[in-house]
């Protein structure tokens, strides 16, 4: 009888495949995302955001500067800012600034965003988004400011009807935004393209938004507006396309 050599008693050796060793990282990376996507999930994005947000608009604060100071220039008295971030925005405010209320939704800036108003010697005072809309009064203040923050909103119109509401007859919106690129372009496919991955890790940025658009439907007496292009470098293609300006109630 012939006995089996020692070689056919050892046990085959699994062989992995391309797709087999790729399985354990695509379930890891499948389950962080999914991870992501819970309340702590959320919480830890919205934290690194904060984090990374100020030197992540360095360049193009400096880029904007001059087109900021012209459009803040005479702004006074009652004055609220829709997502300042962590306060790059105040020191382009004039002496005039009476009083000014910031309601940035992510909580993790406001410590940031105190002590910049601090130094700027403005007290600050914030408010709450609400379902129904911004916790302010009607008719209640001179000025809104709005910049690289429409992008971001789950619903632009309501939220441009709504600052429509807040502003005094003769109030302005300021805005400075980045916007969709022209319908048909290869540039506005990208911007299709990138929508889901930006809404993901940019605290819901949408770069696909016609938001010139939805400015000129908000109801104002007038809207001055300019578009212009950042150049690259300063910030990435699919947010080049931005306008600035001022609509007046």
């Amino acid at each position: 009888m012939a006995h089996a050599s020692g070689a056919s008693l050892r046990p085959r050796a699994t062989r992995l495949t391309p797709l087999n060793a790729l399985l354990p990282l695509a379930a890891t990376l499948i389950a962080l995302f999914l991870a992501s996507l819970t309340p702590p999930g959320r919480s830890l994005r919205r934290r690194l955001m904060a984090k990374a947000y100020t030197a992540a608009q360095r360049q193009h604060e400096a880029w904007v500067a001059a087109r900021k100071q012209r459009l803040f220039a005479d702004l006074a008295g009652t004055v609220l800012e829709i997502g300042p971030g962590t306060g790059a925005n105040f020191v382009y405010l004039p002496d005039r600034v009476e009083r000014w209320i910031g309601l940035e939704p992510n909580p993790h800036m406001h410590r940031e965003l105190r002590q910049a108003a601090a130094a700027r010697g403005l007290p600050a005072e914030f408010r709450t988004v609400a379902a129904a809309g911004m916790n302010v009064e009607p008719a209640s203040v001179d000025v809104v400011i709005s910049t690289l923050v429409l992008c971001s909103v789950p619903d632009p119109a309501a939220v441009v009807r709504d600052i429509h509401r807040v502003l005094r007859p003769g109030g302005r919106f300021v805005f400075l935004e980045h916007v969709a690129a022209p319908s048909g372009t290869s540039l506005r496919r990208w911007q299709d393209i990138a929508t889901p991955l930006s809404r993901y890790f940019a605290d819901g940025c949408r770069p696909n938004r016609p938001l010139a658009d939805v400015i000129r439907g908000g109801g104002f007496a007038a809207v001055e507006l300019e578009a212009f292009t950042v150049p690259k470098g300063i910030m990435p293609s699919i947010v080049s396309p931005q306008i600035a300006g001022i609509a007046t109630k």
